[in-house]
């Protein structure tokens, strides 16, 4: 039987007081990720057929973020909708990362920047007007 789902408070989560642990109490002190970097863009999707809850040394933020990942969700979004901090929801994805449980799309890396001559000409032209 599943205790959590999407949407439920997690269990640390006191209405009048806030959240009572801390966001490095979470991560175990950890401020990067095991696994990577991950970019505020990025996409996590979780790996198919996978129960979190199945899986020994999972904490309830590890499952939480493994049920949004169901469907393709940008990291940023999952910090907000799980209301966490973003590193410590980049801690934990690395934790799932190297666990097998999710995958991460990173964005496609800009074609680069337009030379400097193309630059000036813009700048020329927008002038001339």
């Amino acid at each position: 039987m599943r205790a959590e789902q999407p949407g439920h408070q997690h269990e640390w989560l006191d209405g009048a007081a806030g959240p009572v642990v801390r966001p490095y109490t979470l991560t175990g002190g950890r401020v990067r990720p095991a696994v990577g970097g991950f970019d505020l863009v990025a996409y996590v999707l979780a790996a198919a057929g996978v129960d979190p809850y199945g899986q020994p040394g999972l904490q309830p933020e590890h499952r939480r973020l493994v049920e949004y990942a169901r469907q393709p969700v940008a990291v940023v979004d999952l910090a907000a909708d799980l209301d966490l901090a973003l590193g410590v929801v980049q801690v934990l994805l690395g934790d799932l990362l190297a666990r097998g449980l999710v995958t991460v799309h990173e964005p496609p890396a800009a074609a680069g920047l337009p030379d400097d001559d193309v630059l000036k000409a813009v700048v020329s032209g927008l002038r001339a007007l």
